[in-house]
């Protein structure tokens, strides 16, 4: 099992857009500009919590928690859920690449179950940071026998 606590903000990774050809070949940009900067956060923690071990494979579980700043909006006394965008699923898609640039896992096709997705506020689920990032755990499923 490997433990990484990623501090920064959680960004997703969107579409595609279309921006020209160059050299014979259509040229595409990533649409959402915080994707580097949080695929840039989740490999330095990535490869500072692996040590040095080698990539995970086989079948893997993951328990992936991202915490995102809580709106002025959003109740102070209520628990709230961050029911907006950022898409959850495009949020797991530009960690999970992460992951494998990083060298924590050899392929993300290797995850095939999750104990836990989740996006939360700081301060409102036991596995919330204090600040926007995400609490990831990913675990080999050891074989039955």
């Amino acid at each position: 099992m490997i433990t990484i606590i990623v501090r920064g903000m959680p960004a997703p990774q969107g579409s595609k857009r279309f921006v020209g050809v160059r050299g014979g070949r259509g040229v595409l940009v990533e649409s959402s500009k915080g994707v580097r900067p949080w695929r840039q956060d989740v490999v330095a923690a990535a490869v500072e919590a692996k040590n040095g071990a080698a990539p995970l494979d086989g079948p893997l579980r993951a328990k992936i928690v991202f915490t995102l700043p809580k709106p002025r909006s959003a109740p102070k006394r209520k628990r709230s859920y961050p029911d907006r965008k950022p898409d959850l699923s495009k949020l797991l898609r530009s960690t999970e690449d992460a992951l494998v640039t990083a060298g924590v896992i050899a392929d993300d096709a290797r995850i095939v179950e999750f104990a836990r997705l989740a996006k939360v506020y700081p301060y409102e689920d036991p596995d919330a940071l204090d600040s926007p990032g995400a609490m990831i755990h990913v675990y080999r499923i050891e074989d039955a026998g």
